[in-house]
């Protein structure tokens, strides 16, 4: 039932224009709604790349997509081109007459501010929930934003979604069977997998959006290759299509044969095969995400980015960093930080093989 607000929402659409990753830690909010308010049509309004993390999920009714960064400055705003395209979106969000919208986003830029507000207010919506830090002058319900790591980002969202009486206890994405037998068969297919065997997957990679937070990958190599000679573990190796290369790599330099999966995987079938891992080993990255969003354990490798706002979410997962004072310099406070870290970031070289494998180690025993 909604706590604020006159009327139970016919319609409700959720924005989430960001990565993989980001889009995963609204999953516990996008569940919170859809069972609390199981009569009511859920929109979500995502980028394009992300959008399949929502394919054919139970969550939401309809996945509306934009690319966002087409508006990252006035001058791309301004081009005939993009300004055709927004007015497209807006037209489409008016038309469906949505009650409750939910802006999951922090307002942390001017810019940024001024385009969530003018989404916010086109749609026409009567309730406008999010987070404020003193620019959500558009919104009509707010929740205080203590800053990225004030909150873990699950929290948040979930706490948005919670001023209307959204609530759920189960925070796992959902994993079709059909995305199940299509993992099995990619394993199968490479001819190493051993179904009486814990699978560990390993991703070296971080995706396109810092490459600061990379732990080197002559590193990776060692922790599997100490897992396959210790457990009797087999090693898969993952990445999109733009880190295959660095899965090749990886594997070159193991002593022991991994299962290089480098990008042969979609992200429902990735999801699937994490599902199927014993344990995930890798740096903050969306598909670490993936891993702690379908219950795997997690060991996760941070360096210049923010445990604190995305560390893998709830039990069996363990953080491994350097706590060092400039650490992390990545979405700190209010702040977006140094994107691409510093030339000597010792926050992710000083983390050592040893540190990992132990962490590693302590979750395949428990």
């Amino acid at each position: 039932m909604a706590e604020k607000g006159s009327e139970i929402p016919e319609r409700i659409l959720v924005v989430k224009l960001a990565d993989m990753g980001d889009l995963l830690t609204a999953i516990p909010a996008l569940r919170a709604l859809r069972e609390s308010f199981s009569q009511a049509r859920i929109d979500a309004l995502v980028t394009p790349h992300s959008a399949p993390i929502l394919e054919g999920s139970p969550l939401v009714d309809e996945v509306l997509t934009f690319e966002k960064h087409q508006y990252d400055s006035l001058i791309s705003t301004a081009k005939p081109s993009s300004l055709w395209s927004l007015m497209r979106l807006w037209r489409s969000l008016r038309s469906r007459n949505y009650d409750w919208l939910f802006i999951l986003h922090h307002l942390t830029t001017r810019w940024g501010t001024l385009k969530y507000a003018g989404l916010a207010l086109s749609t026409g919506a009567g309730e406008r929930i999010g987070l404020d830090n003193g620019r959500g002058w558009f919104l009509t319900q707010r929740v205080k934003d203590l800053g990225f790591g004030g909150r873990h980002e699950v929290e948040y969202w979930l706490e948005v979604v919670g001023l209307v009486g959204a609530k759920t206890e189960n925070l796992n994405l959902p994993v079709s069977e059909g995305a199940v037998e299509k993992a099995q068969a990619l394993l199968r297919g490479s001819g190493r997998w051993r179904e009486n065997k814990p699978l560990v997957a390993i991703h070296p990679g971080s995706g396109e959006h810092s490459l600061a937070r990379r732990w080197p990958p002559d590193r990776f190599a060692q922790v599997a290759d100490a897992l396959i000679e210790r457990y009797g573990s087999q090693v898969a190796l993952l990445g999109g299509p733009d880190e295959a290369e660095l899965a090749q790599y990886v594997a070159s330099l193991m002593h022991y044969e991994a299962i290089d999966l480098g990008g042969k995987t979609s992200i429902p079938v990735l999801a699937a095969l994490l599902r199927l891992s014993r344990l995930f080993v890798g740096n903050d990255s969306g598909v670490m995400h993936v891993a702690s969003a379908v219950g795997t354990p997690v060991v996760a490798i941070f360096g210049p980015s923010n445990p604190l706002a995305w560390g893998p979410w709830g039990p069996s997962h363990e953080v491994v960093q350097i706590d060092l004072e400039c650490s992390p310099c990545i979405y700190r406070g209010f702040q977006l930080g140094r994107l691409e870290g510093c030339e000597n970031p010792e926050c992710i070289n000083q983390v050592r093989s040893e540190m990992v494998l132990a962490a590693a180690e302590r979750l395949l025993r428990g």
